[in-house]
């Protein structure tokens, strides 16, 4: 049985580093930004990414792209 994966929705989500514990451990922030378009490519999310830190106060760690698939066989 073939499956097939049609993508359904888009994450882009930016990790910040938010100061440290009482451990010394590193606390991270999420900013998550949903609708983004699936067709959007790597180099674009990454300039949108870049262009939203500019605006922030904390670093930026790390940038992330959720996408959702909807899976569906060939019904045998």
């Amino acid at each position: 049985m073939a499956a097939t994966q049609d993508i359904q929705s888009t994450q882009l989500r930016l990790v910040f580093e938010n100061g440290v514990d009482g451990k010394g451990k590193v606390i991270y922030k999420n900013k998550n930004y949903n609708n983004i378009n699936p067709a959007s490519t790597a180099d674009q999310l990454y300039s949108v990414a870049v262009a939203i830190e500019g605006l922030q106060s904390l670093q930026l760690f790390n940038i992330e792209r959720n996408d959702s698939y909807m899976l569906a066989g060939d019904g045998q």
